[in-house]
Formats: structure tokens, C-alpha cells, sequence
């Protein structure tokens, strides 16, 4: 056998070690690769990014936060014919190979030395997909192609294919912030996976090639192009489905229009509160974590809420009439219906009242396009409230706003109006009265028009509504509801020599006169009175129980008339005290937290009002509860029992008050702090319903109860309308005002403005609730003199005899109408 020539052993020796030395390499940058590999295992145990869901207190959805739409799935529940899809598009030969498929390798590098492209399709299996997805940068470079390689069958020999293919479909991206085909097909078709067809599934499948330039809402061209000529086809080719259902999938049209997770309880502002405080506890992260937040959010109470926010607005607005449309645009010429719906862009939907631009006029009547391109004309009775008609009401490119006036039947064809987002705002708490948890709340007439929440944010003075607390405060001191005080003119001067001269807003005076018909009565002067007698630092620092910081009340006198400037939320806190028995609840209103496992990471346990239970707690210990006898938190609350000795020299007494019988404790509970002396919380509360019987508020007689009552206030000019009651087991706080500190309007009295609002909302909330024990509590006695009778303090007794020997008989009944102002 001839010997080879020199120069070709040479060439041959000179390849086999370029061979052996590139072996060699090769091995040692796999094995360099392989030690740095990250491990696998922790994608079992990997969290996915999932947004933070918010429920109300029966488990119906309130809000949904995070810049990712993903609701991971198991893959035992993904469809086959969904899986199937996804195969066909992405690696028909998943369930053969080991993590890398070698034909479609052989196949990519092909593809790279005969075509001048740096990126060639193909190479990639899921597997491969889920490697970069989880562990790799998106850096194209051979290195990391290998290393791509290298982790993709490491993941096959530790991690079964089932498990890679659910990975693979819940991290893939879709576009529009959906991740996962769950959210995918949540947002483009508003389903469950279980209900997608052949076509939508296969549109699905063909989106995480392009999730942002090829999704069927953004580019629907390019994703059925895709769908119709690689995916459907390839579906058939390989047995997934029959010819005729791939053709029949081909003809569909491409229909994915976006579908928001449906909201079931409409409560923005509780939702935006719940989302502020999860991060204030848990840091910004608690929104990717899918955390499961469920709030003490009543839906039967909050929908009540919002109706009568929004109906009690349209009253008052409809009331000062119309102004003219928020704005106008200007209608191309030859626009059609949908050309006009895009000027409406931007421009939200806000308490049920719909935008619309005005294309014409016929007499009385207009003619308006809506945001969905639909055509209506508002004939006259559609605009009679408004007093005009025609173009006196509106001209071509007008935006009004429209609202269906038979909402409550949408069985029946619509019926629209013409109508007006209100100029005045509004905010309504309400709480429950014996915990603190929050049932219901408004922060304005439309979240879509402005976030502030004016139930939590807006400082403003609640007026008269603020009087309760003085009172309070004076009955501490000794005064009590039979106690004599002049309605009279007075002058003060402070030390800088200017003058005061509190008036009340009747612009009369009514002498000497009781302190609950003062307040039934709402007269200013003899809060001030009251307050002067105390003396103001007192007064501060004891109504600073009811929860408000001392440093906000004014340190004058001026504070006995609601100067102070306080939220919504913290007089319904106050007024829990009078209602609930002289107990300082803490509102909140997340109940409980729970992980995307369903482990629970919080509970609350709330202080709660307990009129028969006293305080225990042994070193080291908790606070419990047991039932008391006659001493609550240091008040004594012991009756004094008897009739009195000398009966010709004390005031008759009807009866003597009892302690409550004992009831079942849980010995767990958090007995909440005392704000007052419970007897003082009853006065108080005994004289707020004679409020509602015959003062300011007695429209809320229309709910038909003894135990509701509240007080009204109102500010100078009209600017604050208050009304803050109870009644059952809540309280309720409404104010209605401008946030530009403008008049509300002439005579837009609490009782006028707010308290309406109050009323439907408490119709609701009432509705077959058990009323409340409206016994006194011990310690009191019920005094009869000169025809007044008053339940006292026991300690008060003999202080009043003077007081009651003096007075004079006066009607029940106030002579004038009673307001409320300052």
C-alpha cells in the first residue's frame, strides 16, 4: 500500500489534534458550564408573579392589583386541545426528546452557514424556552445558547415533562400585561380555558412568538397569518385535529377584544386603602406575590352606599339647575357615528352618567353619540328637568353626559336622560359600631373622576355635628341634660383684644333653656357656654379620647361650634362611642391575608365594645375578658340603689337602673378602651335621638326606629353639610361639600344636603336588624321634677335638685325650625 504523502499526513495529524484539542475545549467549557448550572429543583418551589386579589367580606372580588395579568393553572387542568396547540407552534416533538432536539438543531445551523441571518427560527424546544424564561438573560451569543442547551436536559432528567410544559405555559408572555395562558385567554376573550375554541386557542398559541407586535389585539393581521398558515395546519398534520375542523378554525374571524377581570363589588376606594396598607405592611412586593386580602367590606352595604351617594347628588345638583356641558369638541366634517366615539376618548364614565357629543338638535329634543358609537335622541321629556330645550341646552359638539333612568329594570328597553356630574362632592362612612370594622364606604361621587378620598383625606369642619363630643365632655364635668344654661347674646375677648360675638344662625335667643333641647335644637350659644364653663384645655384633652389628635382641636372656644378640621372617618370613629356604650373603636378593614397557598398570614382581632366585660390580664399575658359586675375600666358603675331618705327634699325618682345580666364571654376578646363614662355615652345618645324625634334630623323618622339618632352640622356659607347618626349596629357618617371650599348653596343645611344621603343608605343597612338595647346602663337614676324627666348619673342627683326646683315648664317642642350652623 502506498504511503500517504508528507504534506497529507501532516494535514491528517494536524486535524486529528485540532480535533482532540477542541474536544478537550469543548469538554471543558461544558463541564465549566455544567458546574455553574443553576438548580432546577427550585422551579417546583418557584413563585410566579401573580397580582394581588382584594374581596369583600363574603369572598366577592373588589379589586385586583399589579402590572401582571397571571392566574397560574395546573397543568392537569389545561385542555388538551389548548396543550395540543401550543405543541404544534412551538415543538411538535416535546414529548420525544431529552430537552434539546437535535433535528431542529441540525436544522438551525443549517440555516446559519447557508443564509447570511445572525437569528435563524428553530433550534429552540419548550424546554429550552423554560431554561431562558426562568434562568437566562435574553444576551444572544453561542455561550449562552449552550448553556441554554446544557440546562434543558439537565431539567429533563430531574423534572418530568408535565411539570415543564405547565412552567412553559404559565411564565410565557402574551401581551397587554397578560402572563400565562390563563390571563391570556381571560383578557383577549373573557374565558376559561376549558371554554376557548379551536381558534382561539390556536391564536393564543401563536402569540408568544410576538406577545407584543403580534397579538391578536394589536396586530390581529400578523397572529392570524400565523394561526391560518403554520399552526392549524400543523395541528392537522400531526393528528391533533381533522382537516375539516382546521378549515372551520381558519374561517373564524379574529374577534379578541380586551376583558378585564370582572369586579363583583364596586368599592375603588376601599380597594386603593386595602392596596396602600398591604404595602405599608408587606413592602411593594406584596403586589406580585398573589396574596389573598379579605376586607370587612359589606357588598349589600357598599352597593347601598353608592346608590344613595349618587342619587342624593343628582337631588342636590338637580336643585341649583343646570349649568352647561363640561366641555366641547370639534366633529370632523362627513364623520360618521364611530369617528365621533373617538372624540370621547379619555373622557370616563362617572356615577352611571355617560359622556356624549350632541350632532344636532330637533326642536326640543338632541340628538348624541355615545363612546360605543350608539345614536340616541333625547326628546323632551329626556331634558325637562333642566328647564331648556334645543340648542338653548346644547349645541353640535357639546359633551354632555346621559345616564338610563330605568337602570333598576334592564330587562326593559333603555330609557335615557339627559343629566350633569355634580359640582358638590360627597364622602359616606360606615362602621360598625361595636368593633370598628368598616362595612361601607364612598370617597367621592365617581372614583373614575377623581381618586381622592375624601372619606380618609378631605380635612373640613363638621360643625355642628362636632357638638355631641363638648357636651360630652360638660357632662363629665358635672352637667347633664336637665341642666339649665342661658341662650343669650355674649361677647368674648381673647388677649390680643378682638371681640366675638357667637351667634346662632336663627338669629334669636331662647334664655334660660335645658342642654337637650340645646342640642335637639342645635343653639349655638349655649355650646359655647358650656365650653367656657369646662374651660378648653379640659375639653381638649378629653375629647382627644374619642380617637382625634388633641393637637388638631382648636385651643379656643370657637372649637364648641366644629372649627376643628376633621375627616369623615374619624367622626364616624367618635360617634362609635356613643353608640356602642363608651368604647374607642379603631376602624380597619382588612380582616384577614392569606398567600397563594391559602395559608393564613394574618387575622384580625379587633377591641371590641363589651358593656358586660371587665378587663383581666395576668403578667405576661394578654388582655382577655370575663363578665363584669359593677366597675368597667375604673368607672363605677355601681346603682345607688334605693329611694332616697329625705323624698320631700329630692326630686321623685321613677326608677333606678340595673346591671346588665351576664352573658357568654369569649375569653379571647380584645376588650376595647373606654372613651367615657357609659352613662354619659347613653345621655348622649338619648339626646341624639330626640334629635331625630323633633329637632334637626327628623326626616330620619322615616326609618320607622327608637334607636337611631345623630346630629346635623353645617359650616358658615353653607360650605360643609354633615350628618353623622346610628341606628342597629352601625354608624354613619356623610358629608357633602365643594373641594374647592366654595358654598354649597343657599340654605344647603346638613339636614338638607347630607342626612337624605344618610336615610337611604340607613333603609338598607336597617333592613330587618334587631334594634339596640336602649335601657340605661347601672349607676343611673331616673329623676321627675317640675314635669322634666331625665335619667342622671347617681352622683348627679342632689346636684340637680336646685336646677330642677327653678324650672320653668317649656313645650317639647321647639317654636321655629331648627338649623344647625358653625
Amino acid at each position: 500500500m502506498p504511503r500517504l504523502p508528507r504534506t497529507l499526513r501532516l494535514v491528517l495529524l494536524g486535524g486529528v489534534t485540532l480535533a482532540v484539542l477542541g474536544a478537550i475545549a469543548v469538554a471543558i467549557l461544558v463541564m465549566s458550564l455544567s458546574s455553574r448550572l443553576p438548580d432546577v429543583q427550585t422551579l417546583r418551589t418557584t413563585e410566579l408573579q401573580e397580582p394581588m386579589y382584594v374581596y369583600a367580606r363574603d369572598g366577592r372580588l373588589m379589586g385586583l392589583f399589579g402590572e401582571m395579568r397571571r392566574y397560574p393553572v395546573d397543568i392537569k387542568d389545561v385542555p388538551a386541545r389548548v396543550k395540543q396547540a401550543f405543541l404544534a407552534a412551538e415543538d411538535a416533538r416535546f414529548y420525544q426528546h431529552h430537552g434539546v432536539d437535535y433535528k431542529g438543531v441540525a436544522r438551525a445551523i443549517w440555516l446559519l452557514a447557508t443564509t447570511n441571518d445572525k437569528r435563524v427560527p428553530g433550534g429552540s424546544t419548550i424546554t429550552q424556552q423554560v431554561a431562558r424564561q426562568y434562568f437566562l438573560d435574553s444576551e444572544y451569543s453561542y455561550t449562552r445558547k449552550l448553556r441554554e442547551m446544557l440546562l434543558a436536559m439537565k431539567m429533563e432528567r430531574e423534572l418530568g415533562k408535565d411539570e415543564i410544559l405547565g412552567l412553559y405555559l404559565n411564565k410565557s408572555f402574551f401581551g397587554n400585561r397578560a402572563y400565562g395562558v390563563a390571563a391570556a385567554a381571560e383578557f383577549y376573550y373573557g374565558k376559561k380555558l376549558d371554554q376557548l375554541t379551536l381558534d382561539e386557542a390556536a391564536t393564543l398559541a401563536g402569540t408568544p412568538k410576538f406577545p407584543s407586535t403580534g397579538n391578536p389585539l394589536d396586530n390581529p393581521d400578523r397572529n392570524r397569518e400565523r394561526r391560518d398558515h403554520y399552526i392549524l395546519p400543523r395541528m392537522a398534520q400531526l393528528g391533533y385535529v381533522s382537516a375539516a375542523e382546521a378549515e372551520a378554525a381558519k374561517a373564524a374571524p379574529m374577534h379578541a377584544t380586551p376583558h378585564e377581570r370582572h369586579i363583583e363589588v364596586n368599592a375603588p376606594y376601599v380597594a386603593e386603602m386595602v392596596r396602600q396598607e398591604m404595602i405599608a405592611r408587606y413592602g411593594e412586593q406584596v403586589l406580585t406575590k398573589g396574596y389573598h386580602v379579605t376586607t370587612t367590606i359589606d357588598p349589600v352595604l357598599q352597593a347601598a352606599a353608592d346608590k344613595a351617594v349618587i342619587d342624593g347628588m343628582r337631588v342636590y345638583d338637580h336643585r341649583h339647575g343646570w349649568r352647561k356641558p363640561e366641555q366641547q369638541v370639534q366633529i370632523p366634517a362627513g364623520a360618521d357615528a364611530r369617528a365621533i366615539a373617538r372624540l370621547l376618548r379619555g373622557i370616563p364614565a362617572q356615577g352611571g352618567l355617560l359622556p356624549a357629543v350632541v350632532t344636532g338638535s330637533n326642536g326640543s329634543g338632541l340628538q348624541v353619540v355615545l363612546a360605543d358609537a350608539s345614536e340616541l335622541t333625547l326628546g323632551g321629556s329626556a331634558t325637562s328637568w333642566t328647564g331648556k330645550s334645543g340648542p338653548a341646552l346644547a349645541a353640535r359638539g357639546d359633551v354632555v353626559r346621559v345616564r338610563r333612568s330605568n337602570a333598576e329594570q334592564p330587562e326593559a328597553a333603555p330609557a335615557w336622560v339627559i343629566d350633569q356630574v355634580p359640582r358638590a362632592q360627597t364622602a359616606l362612612v360606615s362602621l360598625d359600631a361595636d368593633n370598628g370594622a368598616l362595612r361601607a364606604l364612598v370617597g367621592g361621587y365617581s372614583y373614575a373622576g377623581n381618586k381622592f378620598n375624601r372619606a380618609t383625606q378631605a380635612r373640613r369642619q363638621p360643625g355642628s355635628s362636632f357638638k355631641p363630643f363638648v357636651y360630652a365632655a360638660a357632662f363629665e364635668r358635672g352637667f347633664n341634660p336637665a341642666s339649665i344654661v342661658l341662650d343669650a347674646p355674649v361677647v368674648f375677648k381673647d388677649r390680643a383684644g378682638h371681640m366675638w360675638r357667637p351667634q346662632n344662625d336663627s338669629g334669636n335667643f331662647a334664655g334660660p333653656m335645658r342642654v337637650r333641647e340645646a342640642l335637639v335644637q342645635s343653639r349655638n350659644l349655649v355650646s359655647v357656654r358650656l365650653l367656657d364653663a369646662i374651660g378648653v384645655d379640659y375639653a381638649r384633652r378629653y375629647i382627644s379620647h374619642f380617637g382625634f389628635d388633641e393637637a388638631k382641636l382648636p385651643p379656643n372656644l370657637s372649637m364648641s361650634l366644629g372649627t376643628a378640621s376633621l375627616t369623615p372617618l374619624s367622626v364616624a370613629r367618635g360617634y362609635t362611642a356613643f353608640a356602642n356604650g363608651g368604647f374607642l373603636t379603631t376602624p380597619w378593614f382588612i380582616d384577614s391575608v392569606r398567600d397563594r397557598s391559602g395559608k393564613e398570614l394574618f387575622k384580625e382581632k379587633p377591641p371590641t365594645a363589651c358593656s358586660w366585660c371587665a378587663v383581666v390580664q395576668a403578667p405576661g399575658q394578654a388582655a382577655t375578658a370575663t363578665v363584669a359586675q359593677t366597675k368597667v375600666d375604673g368607672f363605677d358603675l355601681s346603682p345607688t340603689g334605693s329611694e332616697p331618705a329625705d323624698s320631700a327634699t329630692k326630686p321623685a325618682q321613677a326608677a333606678v337602673s340595673k346591671p346588665k345580666p351576664a352573658k357568654p364571654v369569649d375569653p379571647t376578646m380584645v376588650v376595647a378602651p373606654r372613651a367615657l363614662d357609659p352613662r354619659v355615652a347613653w345621655q348622649l345618645q338619648s339626646m341624639m335621638r330626640d334629635v331625630v324625634k323633633r329637632g334637626t334630623a327628623t326626616d330620619a323618622r322615616v326609618l320607622g326606629r327608637e334607636d337611631v339618632g345623630g346630629k346635623t352640622g353645617s359650616t358658615n356659607d353653607h360650605r360643609d353639610a354633615w350628618f353623622s347618626g346610628f341606628g342597629g349596629q352601625y354608624v354613619t357618617t356623610v358629608w357633602v361639600g365643594r373641594d374647592d371650599f366654595k358654598s354649597l348653596g343657599y340654605r344647603e343645611y346638613g339636614g338638607k344636603a347630607a342626612l337624605p344621603i344618610w336615610i337611604n343608605y340607613m333603609k338598607v343597612a336597617l333592613k330587618d336588624q334587631p334594634e339596640r338595647d336602649l335601657d340605661p346602663p347601672a349607676g343611673m337614676v331616673q329623676v321627675k321634677a317640675n314635669g322634666v324627666v331625665e335619667w342622671l348619673k347617681a352622683e348627679d342627683e342632689e346636684r340637680m335638685q336646685s336646677e330642677l326646683d327653678s324650672l320653668p315648664e317649656q313645650d317639647a317642642q321647639p317654636d321655629e325650625e331648627a338649623f344647625d350652623i358653625f
